[in-house]
């Protein structure tokens, strides 16, 4: 039995995950889910965003281990779902407390060295970002805009904007933790050392965000599988929840069957 945390991105919280963590937890037999939000969002959207991902790791251990009962805390090392932002954070923990971290599972995410500024945040999605924060305190255009960037799946666009307003209403992030955020972001360098457990990218071949190079670049560097969605957006949970669980469960599985975490992930890098 297992226990993962699963870290969103950029402004986004715990309930923007939509149903992924039901069919993760379906995929991987967990026996318990954390979804902390970062500092900023969601629960803790009247705090002020770190602007440093380092300090955004601190924050998140410190939730992780208020959330995780008294006999967990001992019960080993925690596993990891993260995507954009929250990859940044997840591989920086894992980095910095390699004893704490099991697993790692980073969805679109991107980091320095290993990717160039304009494939970290494509140039196309300059304006439409810059539209979103002039729009920031409206709700449904904010929201709008944050999913034609980021997502690929519109049938249930309605059903979607309906619940992110009210998500946003409930729990505003403020236009300058989301600043902070960014900031946080396009500063963030990872080690050149792959980190010590087990590591699974996903990315989206359609993503009009980040560059799905970003992940092609990271997995080479590191010598770890990668997975690449053929449609889906930015919001990869969000447009097929059902393929993310699939291939956590199935890379869960190789390494059940005595794979090494070395050539096991080196192997499956080429599977696409």
């Amino acid at each position: 039995m297992s226990t993962w945390i699963l870290l969103r991105g950029l402004t986004r919280e715990a309930r923007h995950w939509g149903r992924l963590p039901e069919l993760l937890r379906e995929a991987t037999g967990a026996s318990r889910l954390l979804l902390p939000d970062l500092s900023g969002n969601g629960a803790l959207a009247h705090a002020r965003a770190p602007a440093t991902v380092a300090a955004m790791v601190e924050s998140v251990r410190i939730a992780a281990q208020q959330e995780r009962a008294p006999n967990e805390a001992t019960s080993g090392p925690l596993n990891i779902l993260a995507m954009s932002l929250g990859g940044m954070v997840a591989t920086a923990w894992a980095q910095r407390y390699p004893d704490e971290i099991a697993r790692l599972v980073l969805i679109n995410t991107s980091m320095r060295p290993f990717s160039r500024a304009h494939e970290r945040l494509r140039p196309g999605a300059w304006p439409h970002l810059v539209k979103v924060a002039s729009h920031w305190h409206d709700a449904p255009r904010a929201e709008r805009g944050i999913h034609r960037l980021t997502c690929n799946d519109v049938g249930t666009l309605q059903a979607d904007l309906d619940s992110w307003c009210m998500i946003r209403r409930s729990a505003p992030v403020s236009l300058a933790n989301a600043c902070r955020q960014l900031w946080a972001a396009a500063r963030f360098r990872a080690g050149a050392a792959k980190p010590a457990c087990p590591l699974l990218l996903l990315s989206s071949r359609e993503d009009r965000l980040v560059d799905p190079a970003c992940s092609t670049k990271l997995a080479a560097a590191w010598g770890v599988a990668h997975r690449v969605h053929p449609w889906a957006g930015h919001d990869l949970p969000h447009d097929d929840p059902a393929w993310v669980a699939q291939q956590v469960g199935a890379w869960l599985a190789h390494e059940s069957v005595g794979s090494t975490a070395g050539t096991g992930s080196t192997r499956s890098a080429n599977m696409r």
